[in-house]
């Protein structure tokens, strides 16, 4: 119970953490996203360096990096978490956080069109109805916006890719963002070094923004190690309701934060995406439960 509860707090905080970050990124200004999401793999970095040599840890992640076949995985990882940033970024910082948290809305729809088409799962008739009503919601969206919605798209294209990968390493989180930051960051620091020898970067042009800069490290470490620490202590269910947090806080801050526009088709198109999770997390508490049934 004790643990359950733990497991609660953290996960909860975790997405709360996550939910919160388009009130951080624009903080950054006027860094543009490439230049703060090359920070954030740096400084993210030197965290996971310090808190793996701490535990221990630096080692076996070194370890893994040796392994061919694991580290041409962990090459694809590395690119699909750079994309994800920069989109993410960038749309925080140019008005679609509301499109940004369609993305993380969709995304465990994503995840199941992922299960079948490279796992051949079969889907269950709640999981035929998710889908279906959410490619309703995002036509009406794509009527909507006058294009299809590239950033929410993008986003959970990324990140359920991202995670089918990670889920065949069975890393944890911080070797994971330890080993995929030690990746991409020579890349990164070419580019920042460059851009400083420019005159446009922007780390060092105030005592606010550099400290904001290096923090994005930090930011980005703590929730993976809360996330870490929930599901270790939490039913794989919990999670899954869980994880509509974020983009529910990203949605919010979007529309009354940031005032973005909500016209009366784009309520219609969310309204219509998030009767799919309705349906979705039905789904799910019901497998779960059989599931619970049957070892019972």
């Amino acid at each position: 119970m004790k643990s359950t509860k733990t497991g609660l707090i953290f996960g909860v905080s975790a997405y709360v953490l996550w939910g919160l970050f388009p009130l951080y990124w624009p903080l950054l200004e006027p860094a543009g996203a490439l230049e703060i999401v090359g920070h954030r793999a740096v400084w993210s970095l030197v965290f996971c360096v310090i808190a793996l040599t701490i535990t221990k840890a630096i080692k076996p992640a070194l370890a893994t990096m040796r392994r061919p076949k694991v580290f041409a995985k962990l090459l694809a990882a590395t690119a699909l978490i750079s994309v994800n940033w920069i989109v993410y970024i960038w749309a925080t910082n140019n008005g679609h956080v509301v499109e940004a948290s369609l993305g993380y809305y969709i995304n465990p729809i994503i995840m199941i069109a992922i299960g079948i088409i490279l796992l051949k799962e079969k889907m269950r008739k709640l999981q035929w109805a998710s889908v279906s009503i959410a490619a309703l919601g995002v036509l009406v969206l794509t009527i909507d916006y006058g294009r299809l919605p590239w950033v929410a798209l993008a986003l959970a294209l990324s990140w359920g890719t991202y995670g089918f990968i990670k889920k065949q390493l069975g890393l944890g989180a911080l070797e994971g963002l330890g080993i995929e930051t030690a990746i991409a960051a020579p890349f990164y620091l070419a580019y920042l070094a460059w851009i400083g020898s420019q005159g446009t970067g922007h780390f060092g042009a105030g005592p606010g923004l550099t400290l904001l800069l290096i923090g994005s490290g930090v930011v980005t470490a703590i929730p993976l190690l809360l996330f870490n620490g929930a599901g270790n202590r939490l039913p794989y269910t919990v999670i899954g309701l869980l994880q509509f947090i974020t983009p529910t806080l990203q949605f919010s801050i979007g529309v009354w934060v940031r005032h973005e526009a909500m016209p009366t088709a784009r309520w219609a198109g969310f309204l219509i995406i998030w009767a799919a999770l309705v349906v979705l997390a039905t789904d799910l508490i019901r497998s779960s439960r059989a599931v619970d049934n049957s070892v019972a």
